[in-house]
């Protein structure tokens, strides 16, 4: 049967999701846990690439094992939550269709991005401090401007495995809650490091560097060069992952 593990983590001891040579990855760390709790090789296939520090509020991975009556689930999630670090949290296992895939099936995904306005000793590592005033209303304008394109090439890494660089806005905007200001983007797909440069290149905005229409010229460059720069991965957060719900063999909780 196939599963999908609903999970969340803190990203800032971690080299993103995807295994890799180099660092400690969520996947490397989960494919273990699971493998030595269930006594088979677990091969999971994650909803999303989390770049190295990046945080996920609600993150899916899918994965294939016998049939799991209920009490076998719940076991399973307490065991693993007991042998996992405290920065890893797993809320449960969902069975699903057979051909469900935990990243292609994903209709849409929303991240935040967390800036302080002032200093946080208790929240540092979960916020990016600017000890300056910023334009939140010209920030919104030029947020605004995303709505009009799909290929996103100047906000995305160079040499990613893609086919193309082409997403879909459904949703941004900036937003101040008292020490805050929040930033919130949903779109069907995102492109590696898309999100930390869109908001590195609306910071440019509201600081003034950058005029509203120059975003407009910044995306019809393709360039990477021509964006602002990738904001600290400690501030961004996975927020959710929306799936069609007959995909699931049981009702699908967000936590």
């Amino acid at each position: 049967m196939r599963y999908f593990l609903h999970l969340q983590y803190n990203g800032k001891n971690y080299h993103g999701w995807q295994k890799q040579p180099n660092g400690i990855t969520i996947e490397e760390v989960l494919e273990t846990a699971m493998s030595n709790v269930l006594g088979n090789d677990i091969n999971l296939i994650g909803c999303g690439r989390t770049d190295t520090g990046v945080n996920a509020k609600n993150f899916y991975a899918h994965f294939d094992y016998d049939k799991l009556e209920q009490e076998d689930i719940d076991f399973l999630v307490n065991k693993l939550n007991s042998y996992l670090s405290n920065d890893i949290r797993i809320f449960d296992i969902l069975p699903v269709k057979e051909n469900c895939n935990a990243r292609f099936d994903a209709i849409s995904r929303t991240y935040k991005y967390y800036i302080s306005k002032t200093k946080q000793p208790f929240n540092q590592d979960f916020s990016y401090f600017i000890p300056y005033s910023l334009d939140v209303e010209k920030m919104n304008t030029a947020a605004k401007i995303l709505y009009q394109y799909d290929d996103f090439s100047c906000f995305s890494k160079s040499h990613t495995q893609t086919n193309n660089n082409n997403c879909k806005i459904m949703y941004i905007k900036w937003e101040e809650k008292k020490d805050y200001i929040i930033f919130t983007i949903k779109a069907n797909r995102f492109l590696r490091n898309m999100v930390r440069a869109i908001v590195g290149t609306l910071l440019e905005v509201g600081k003034g560097k950058i005029e509203v229409e120059d975003v407009s010229k910044i995306i019809e460059s393709k360039n990477r060069s021509e964006a602002g720069i990738s904001v600290p991965a400690k501030a961004l957060f996975l927020e959710e992952i929306e799936y069609d719900k007959s995909n699931f063999l049981e009702k699908l909780f967000i936590y």
